[in-house]
């Protein structure tokens, strides 16, 4: 096979003005009037509204509610994994940040499955960063890298390399602290026709003691779709070929790849590559089955998401969408992630939702916002050395400016909560690693028949549980919408089994939280120093994000 190995680097960079770095294609004219009147609107109009801006920024996948299956925990979706690969038939395709280099049972799951089948294919994406970083020891490219061997028309290793470190800047900064320039977080694991979206990577932490949120989707349409997300990608990622002895390796560019390699052109990468998944997130695609305006079959609606660095995003507006949505009072919005360090977009946004919603017309309580994050005891970098042991208390501060912010523009109205279950680190100790929002409406609304798109549903009277969620990888930080790929999806329901599902979810997430405030984060073990402040501001200046 003809082609260029990773090994040559190319000093060129790619400088996109900031007004280059959104791809947000126009919105579509509809024929669907938004929610006018907040305190009298009903589940039908405020989710009417909420899909009709929707439609016009992503496309969209029409499913009932029994197909969407919510994981609780690291055991669950570990299990649910591992069953599912043992019974694989004809593909099984994962895309993640890494698969943790010790993750041997993990693999031989994947051997046992291909053993059994020679029609199975497998494809595995994941970041060249975070996947080499440990060579020439032990690394996920060398775990991976005998599957190729004693598969080589049944397996295909893929790793993306961001175009945002090239030349001098790769060589400069240090393996431990890079991936701050960009990797591929996509988190999507497909078998057959069922995919799991979360925010989970595969080690041994996410499958014990890292707490994240997964949810499975029974649904050919949807495992078809994220199938093409993960396909285009490995297109425009380098190979892993491997070499003697089994578990080395060498990345390299296959001239047949969709682009050019990121690190020899970034530019000219960047443009190939959103050319290639603009079709993909265009709003006029619908992926749906047979259907009558009379089916009362799909209740539930999904949204994909998609991030590509410095070009295509479709999320952040969609979030601000629904952020912006006049609701009616007792509605309640709940947003989480594990590390707080949001757009300043979305942080805008949460603050005037807040604000806006608070005042109330009637006898009604106001809208709330809960947000929930992980207290530094549940950080994944807490006690590490060096620059990465100074990640925790950077989010104390941001949280901190967060919790200032909501006090000037929204007094009152915004819970935050710290996740802490034990100590990183020390016995029974776990990690908080979850993000996403929640939109839950009143429990009283209106009787009659509701429509998402052209499908007819009866429209509940009461609401168990949220009629919105995201679900997805991204944790919704400058990062993640400039140097990450990510991948996600918008769950709207009317069923309320689902309700009480996403219900459930939240109680979940939320009995290992404590509300804290501003005075909280300012003195004590929670002070932040001097050397953390200025490592922010290098790691800034230097074109990095945390």
């Amino acid at each position: 096979m003809l082609a260029r190995r990773i090994t040559t680097y190319a000093i060129k960079r790619s400088f996109l003005k900031r007004s280059q770095q959104w791809h947000i294609r126009q919105r579509q004219m509809s024929t669907t009037t938004p929610v006018a009147n907040p305190p009298s609107s009903s589940h039908a109009a405020v989710l009417g509204g909420i899909t009709t801006e929707l439609d016009r920024i992503a496309p969209r996948i029409d499913l009932r509610a029994d197909q969407i299956e919510i994981l609780e925990g690291p055991s669950d979706f570990y299990d649910t994994l591992k069953y599912m690969i043992k019974r694989a038939n004809k593909r099984i395709y994962l895309s993640t940040l890494y698969i943790g280099k010790s993750e041997h049972e993990l693999v031989s799951c994947i051997r046992e499955a291909l053993q059994q089948n020679k029609d199975l294919k497998v494809s595995i994406l994941t970041d060249a960063l975070r996947g080499t970083r440990e060579t020439p020891k032990p690394s996920c490219a060398s775990l991976l890298s005998p599957l190729a061997v004693d598969f080589p028309d049944q397996v295909e290793i893929r790793m993306y390399h961001t175009p945002n470190l090239t030349g001098l800047r790769k060589r400069l900064i240090p393996k431990r602290i890079n991936e701050g320039w960009g990797l591929q977080h996509m988190k999507i694991y497909g078998i057959d026709d069922k995919v799991i979206l979360s925010g989970a990577n595969l080690s041994s932490d996410y499958f014990t003691n890292r707490q994240d949120r997964y949810h499975l989707f029974s649904s050919k349409r949807v495992a078809d779709y994220f199938a093409r997300i993960h396909y285009t990608m490995c297109r425009v990622s380098f190979l892993l070929e491997p070499s003697v002895p089994p578990d080395t390796y060498s990345l390299i560019w296959p001239e047949d790849n969709a682009a050019p390699s990121p690190l020899e052109d970034p530019k000219s990468y960047v443009i190939a590559a959103t050319e290639l998944f603009k079709p993909l997130i265009a709003a006029s695609t619908s992926f749906q089955g047979p259907r009558s305006s009379q089916n009362t079959a799909f209740n539930t609606t999904i949204y994909p998401l998609l991030t590509l660095p410095r070009s295509l995003n479709n999320e952040l507006p969609a979030l601000q969408s629904i952020l912006s949505t006049p609701l009616p009072n007792g509605s309640s919005y709940f947003f989480t992630a594990g590390y707080f360090n949001p757009d300043p977009a979305i942080t805008t946004s949460l603050l005037a939702a807040s604000s806006n919603l608070r005042v109330s017309s009637d006898n009604q309580s106001p809208v709330s916002t809960t947000v929930l994050t992980a207290s530094p005891w549940a950080n994944g970098f807490y006690g590490s050395k060096g620059v990465s042991g100074m990640l925790p208390p950077a989010y104390t501060l941001l949280s901190r400016r967060f919790l200032q912010a909501a006090t000037q523009t929204a007094p009152g109205a915004v819970t935050f909560r710290e996740w802490r279950r034990g100590t990183v680190g020390l016995m029974d100790g776990w990690t908080y690693h979850a993000k996403g929002l929640w939109l839950t409406l009143p429990s009283s609304a209106a009787s009659g028949t509701q429509k998402i798109g052209e499908s007819a549903m009866a429209t509940p009277p009461l609401s168990l549980g949220p009629s919105v969620t995201i679900i997805g990888s991204s944790n919704y930080t400058v990062r993640s919408y400039s140097l990450d790929v990510e991948v996600g999806a918008i769950v709207v329901t009317t069923n309320l089994g689902l309700q009480g599902r996403l219900k459930e979810e939240e109680e979940n997430l939320l009995q290992y939280s404590k509300v804290v405030t501003e005075e909280d984060l300012k003195g004590g073990e929670r002070r932040v120093g001097w050397r953390v402040r200025v490592a922010m501001w290098i790691v800034r200046i230097v074109g990095g994000s945390l």
